[in-house]
């Protein structure tokens, strides 16, 4: 391990407030049992000073500078230098859709596509870091429990870094392109009878028992890596936040990176005003929007059904964090029907830009939050994409071509004769 690391990190508890240092392997405070958050020394530099740094390792694309998260090191875990294990990640387009807008009702819209990672989805920003972890403090083996992105993007980088990986998955609620990934990677694969939730706790388990290290987004080395999402998109719109940053949530470890990361560009003087986060649900796995409609009081533990599989987690495991990033950024939380995100999704894919199911959650709520008055039209507003098209083959061919009636955006393939006749009926249609 780097010797400056312990000077420049810790681990702390935000509940009891604990502190341990920056190799302890467990993702929960020892003495209550909250989540453990990583804390770096602030860096040297600030405001324009800092922005300016991190441009000019954008245009190096060099070594660690050409990884869109380690290009913000300083922030995400100083000192990892020699460890850090990089496909690059990162460095994904945030895009603009005439289509989209229309379709939306918001002309002020952008799109951060973060199915442009090596394998196809924003794990991989957190995977880099906690892999790059992993290696630091020597652990023997990796482990996640998964619905098919995370344990694609963990044995991705266990393999680059040589540490075997295990993962939990639920039967039968894997998406076929993320499961392919996940076995042609090497992860010595686990298919459990159960949900997610079931995996995680069976993963958590194994973590405090058989001593591997668990990499789901309750480890805290993880979120680190999520938060260069946030710093990129605002580097992405030279430092001017936008209104709204609207995100899908599942096991809620996204929504609780964005709050830190926001918190932390605050304070370093890198943006002026902190956007507000929303955070869309799947209504049929909406536990956190059921918290959030009754202020947070209680938690509301589902049984989650929803074919947005990256999003099915009835009992999100960083819900406290995930609370404190809504509050903090007088965020929202709200929750969309499979339809919508299906007729989102379909939306997306049409304009030549396309993404999974779960990712098409943050338009179809970007646009509910409009209708609902929440949004203002001329809001600015980033939806964030979490995963590529190709993640769910399976569904995209359901929508198209199987589904009763046909959806509204469903494209049938025709079936023709060999003949330009046919080719020249079609095109007349």
């Amino acid at each position: 391990m780097s010797e400056a690391a312990p000077r420049v990190s810790r681990q702390i508890c935000p509940r009891c407030g604990r502190e341990t240092g920056v190799d302890f392997a467990q993702t929960r405070c020892p003495s209550c049992g909250g989540l453990l958050e990583v804390r770096h020394a602030p860096p040297e530099l600030r405001g324009a000073e800092l922005s300016a740094l991190f441009a000019a390792r954008s245009a190096n694309r060099k070594g660690l500078d050409a990884s869109g998260v380690w290009r913000y090191r300083e922030l995400v875990l100083p000192g990892a230098d020699a460890d850090v294990v990089s496909h690059p990640e990162g460095n994904t387009p945030l895009l603009e859709s005439r289509a989209i807008s229309k379709w939306t009702g918001l002309a002020r819209l952008s799109m951060k596509h973060e199915g442009h990672n090596p394998t196809g989805s924003f794990k991989d920003r957190g995977m880099t870091v906690g892999i790059t972890q992993a290696r630091r403090i020597g652990a023997a083996a990796v482990a996640c429990a998964s619905t098919g992105n995370t344990s694609a993007s963990l044995a991705a980088y266990a393999a680059l870094a040589g540490i075997p990986a295990l993962v939990f998955v639920p039967s039968g609620q894997v998406a076929a392109g993320k499961l392919a990934q996940t076995l042609a990677y090497g992860a010595r694969t686990l298919i459990v009878r159960g949900d997610f939730d079931a995996c995680l706790a069976l993963a958590v388990e194994a973590g405090r028992k058989l001593n591997v290290y668990l990499l789901n987004s309750v480890n805290p080395f993880r979120l680190e890596g999520q938060k260069t999402i946030v710093f990129e998109a605002l580097e992405q719109l030279s430092w001017e936040a936008p209104d709204w940053i609207v995100l899908p949530a599942g096991n809620l470890g996204n929504t609780s990176a964005f709050g830190k990361a926001l918190k932390e560009a605050g304070e370093l003087g890198l943006i002026s005003r902190v956007p507000r986060l929303a955070a869309v649900q799947a209504a049929g796995a909406n536990p956190f929007a059921r918290s959030f409609r009754d202020g947070f009081s209680s938690v509301h533990p589902v049984k989650a059904e929803t074919l947005a599989t990256a999003i099915r987690i009835g009992d999100p495991a960083s819900h406290e964090r995930g609370v404190e990033a809504i509050r903090s950024t007088g965020g929202v939380v709200t929750d969309v029907p499979d339809r919508e995100i299906l007729e989102a999704k379909a939306a997306v894919d049409a304009a030549g830009i396309g993404c999974e199911p779960a990712s098409a959650a943050s338009i179809a709520g970007a646009r509910r939050l409009l209708r609902e008055g929440v949004i203002r039209p001329e809001d600015t507003v980033v939806a964030v994409l979490t995963g590529h098209i190709l993640k769910d083959p399976g569904l995209i061919l359901a929508y198209h071509q199987e589904m009763d009636p046909p959806p509204p955006g469903a494209n049938r393939p025709i079936e023709i004769e060999p003949s330009l006749l046919e080719v020249e009926r079609v095109l007349g249609s």
